[in-house]
């Protein structure tokens, strides 16, 4: 991991950003931090530069509760190398939505599962090198993002303890079965309108996971719609289970 930049917020949030080999990133830690702070790692849709707003916004939240932030852009998005096979199945999934038709399951499986395959181990090396600094110290918990992507992870990373889903992107039928082998804490975010949701494969998924502890957010709007307050609310799931 190298630091390429770093600025001090207004708020007094130390922004840093990293790479990793050929991956971009960025490390959010609080300013008045006395201890190591667990680590919140964000998940997004892809496009770091696009994503950045939100993704700081998030980020100093996670900091005014003594938590550390960081992120990093996905396989295929902004500066990184676009895959063939992935910007074929894209089409065809525009193609599908501007048609009124229904996606196929085998549109959703070019489309994520090699995004997933690829994405996980790249978290996984991001938090091996994050835990090596000295101003965090775990735990870790997993918010946002690709719903898969977050899935794979709870199954595969034993230092993420808790994790926010969003109920917001294709879900394969593999990952169905990822999620009944995910035991560890849930808060799940759905957006009951949500123009590009599947609102019952939404509601199977979340049937699906095997954990004891699962809650399910459902708010009216669409996508981008989701309420303020339920910053709040991830902010006091995570205190139970980060501190």
């Amino acid at each position: 991991m190298r630091f390429t930049s770093e600025q001090r917020l207004e708020d007094g949030v130390l922004e840093r950003a990293f790479t990793l080999g050929e991956i971009s990133g960025i490390l959010w830690t609080p300013g008045s931090a006395s201890a190591p702070a667990p680590l919140m790692l964000l998940g997004h849709p892809g496009g770091l530069h696009r994503m950045y707003p939100r993704l700081a916004a998030r980020a100093r939240h996670c900091a005014a509760q003594g938590f550390a932030a960081a992120t990093i852009e996905l396989p295929g998005s902004g500066d990184r190398p676009r895959s063939a096979a992935a910007e074929e199945a894209r089409a065809d999934l525009h193609r599908a939505l501007e048609a009124g038709e229904p996606v196929g399951e085998g549109i959703v499986d070019r489309l994520v599962l090699p995004l997933v395959d690829q994405a996980a181990p790249e978290w996984r090396a991001a938090l091996d090198a994050l835990l090596t600094l000295p101003e965090i110290g775990g735990p870790v918990g997993y918010s946002g993002g690709i719903i898969a992507i977050g899935i794979r992870l709870a199954v595969v990373e034993p230092r993420i303890s808790a994790a926010l889903l969003f109920a917001g992107s294709f879900v394969p039928r593999a990952t169905f079965e990822e999620a009944r082998r995910v035991t560890i804490p849930l808060l799940v975010l759905l957006q009951w309108d949500d123009e590009g949701n599947d609102r019952q494969l939404a509601l199977n998924v979340f049937d699906a996971f095997g954990s004891q502890e699962k809650t399910l957010h459902a708010n009216t709007g669409g996508h981008t719609g989701v309420p303020e307050f339920e910053g709040d609310a991830a902010n006091l799931f995570f205190a139970r289970h980060l501190k």
